[in-house]
């Protein structure tokens, strides 16, 4: 059975840039290593990649999270140094969730990235609702969200809607 990693915003902004966070930049040599382990295995490894523009601030996500980031071709939009394998599809998504992920084959998903609470949750459960026969997996150890706190509720709400929560909860 195909396995895919999806490796869902691990962009500068994100780490240690404008929206940046101590959980966040944690995460990083933990989230090389799965990717390294993928690809050692010969499986497959999406990328996607928060996608903005210059107009960001007159957008609904704008006006709701006045912070600027993610820009694309400014280095906060690029995926972190060391994290991105040459030949992996890499998917721009200008919103939280990828609606196109029907468009693939996925079998066994697991997803790993940021942010835990909005961008991993989101894809998560389209791919769910999308793929309702597909294994579905989060790897815990592998997130990190907005806040420690919504991290976990966005834990729950995954392994509530049949998505599997794996590595430790440290």
């Amino acid at each position: 059975m195909k396995r895919t990693l999806i490796v869902v915003d691990m962009q500068n902004d994100f780490i240690d840039m404008a929206l940046g966070t101590k959980e966040a930049l944690e995460i990083v040599p933990k989230v090389k290593q799965k990717i390294q382990e993928y690809i050692n295995d010969g499986n497959e490894v999406i990328y996607t990649r928060d996608t903005h523009f210059e107009n960001y601030l007159e957008t609904p996500e704008g006006k709701k999270l006045p912070v600027p980031h993610c820009i694309k071709g400014t280095k906060g939009w690029q995926i972190a140094d060391g994290l991105f394998v040459e030949g992996c599809k890499i998917i721009d998504k200008p919103n939280f969730g990828w609606p196109n992920w029907r468009d693939l084959t996925l079998e066994r998903v697991e997803l790993v990235g940021l942010c835990t609470d909005i961008c991993v949750v989101s894809n998560a459960l389209i791919i769910k609702a999308q793929f309702p026969d597909a294994e579905v997996s989060v790897d815990r150890s592998c997130c990190a969200g907005v806040t420690p706190e919504t991290h976990e509720a966005a834990l729950s709400t995954m392994q509530m809607c049949q998505i599997n929560i794996t590595g430790s909860g440290e």
